[in-house]
């Protein structure tokens, strides 16, 4: 049976959520970023009503005035939320009840499922590269789920009792959302309905499960660095009642705020940048962290296989829009940013056509 290719390693680091048991009131110096990284100054909560919410039924539906709605988002924001997309709410509820249990274990049965030093699957921290960098507020559970042959069991919990099967559920919901709203996408970049889909010959879909202890003092950490999406589209579920999505629009951090207690928050990758020839942006997007509560949120990736080529499509690029990046195979543009700290966009600069600029 084939087995899921292997991604980049990621250095060992503490525990979050234990560091924060054994002394809540600590914040180790590797945590703690300082004023110029937390761009507290260009927090503009206000802006978080105008970030697009779009009826999933009408827009599979065909419905003109959602998939405007939907260029839009894609132009502007890299994010919008989607509401009536018919996953069951007792569903994403079972998930996130699951999460809060497996979370809830003893350090030594979650550390069973601990990442090997080679791979980004299973319990532990990613994007760690080097001793020096400062280290992210949080923990993660990642695992493949599609294709079938790619899961590593071994990294699945097995309690809480019946979570592989919830994992499942859940994910198979949310890889129909994402299929629907590749079709989507593929209509308001003048494609035929599936292209996008049938570019990804058949699609890696990847669950990451984040927690986020409170932290003493929010103002100087970052539960998750701010970074890119360097896949297709994903699909977010957050907690109900506890904030902590930035996304970057136009220089300014902005607040994506649960609307409803099973929106979905949807935002384009790089690929959909690249394949849009810039249109379409992949925003820089980052988990800031609370003094009194922890949050957890389900991240659903959905991403080409390795030997995918990606580069701009031709009726994307004209005198006014000439090409801006290169092609480049997947797999390699995967691992290149792996091998990185998550800092921004920068690695996209490995498919840029260097003399062109992407207005941010």
């Amino acid at each position: 049976m084939e087995e899921a290719p292997t991604y980049a390693p990621s250095l060992p680091v503490p525990n979050v959520q234990e560091m924060v048991k054994m002394n809540p009131l600590e914040v180790p110096t590797k945590y703690v970023r300082n004023e110029e990284e937390m761009e507290k100054v260009n927090y503009m909560p206000q802006l978080s009503s105008e970030i697009p919410i779009i009826d999933f039924t009408q827009l599979s539906n065909g419905s003109i005035e959602e998939l405007l709605k939907l260029e839009v988002a894609c132009k502007d924001w890299g994010f919008f939320q989607i509401v009536n997309h018919g996953v069951q709410k007792e569903l994403i509820q079972r998930m996130k009840d699951a999460v809060d249990e497996f979370f809830k274990l003893p350090i030594e049965e979650k550390e069973t499922y601990a990442m090997l030093s080679n791979d980004i699957q299973g319990y532990g921290q990613a994007y760690v590269v080097s001793e020096e960098q400062t280290l992210d507020w949080g923990d993660a559970l990642i695992l493949f789920i599609y294709p079938d042959q790619y899961r590593n069991l071994r990294f699945w919990p097995k309690t809480p009792h019946g979570f592989k099967e919830i994992i499942e559920a859940y994910s198979s919901e949310m890889k129909r959302v994402g299929e629907e709203l590749l079709s989507s996408l593929s209509i308001i970049m003048g494609l035929e309905k599936h292209a996008l889909v049938g570019l990804h010959k058949e699609f890696i879909q990847a669950l990451r499960v984040n927690y986020y202890p409170p932290c003493n003092t929010p103002e100087q950490v970052l539960g998750m660095s701010s970074h890119s999406d360097t896949g297709t589209i994903t699909l977010l579920m957050q907690d109900d009642d506890v904030s902590g999505l930035e996304i970057r629009n136009k220089g300014n951090w902005v607040p994506i705020n649960p609307i409803l207690l099973d929106a979905i928050v949807v935002n384009i990758g790089d690929v959909i940048e690249i394949l849009s020839n810039g249109k379409f942006k992949s925003v820089e997007h980052r988990a800031v962290t609370n003094k009194n509560k922890r949050r957890t949120s389900n991240a659903s990736f959905l991403l080409p296989q390795d030997d995918v080529e990606v580069e701009p499509f031709h009726h994307m690029i004209d005198a006014q829009h000439p090409k801006m990046y290169q092609k480049v195979k997947f797999g390699d543009y995967l691992r290149h940013s792996l091998k990185r700290k998550m800092e921004g966009k920068t690695h996209t600069d490995v498919a840029r056509i260097k003399e062109q600029v992407i207005e941010k």
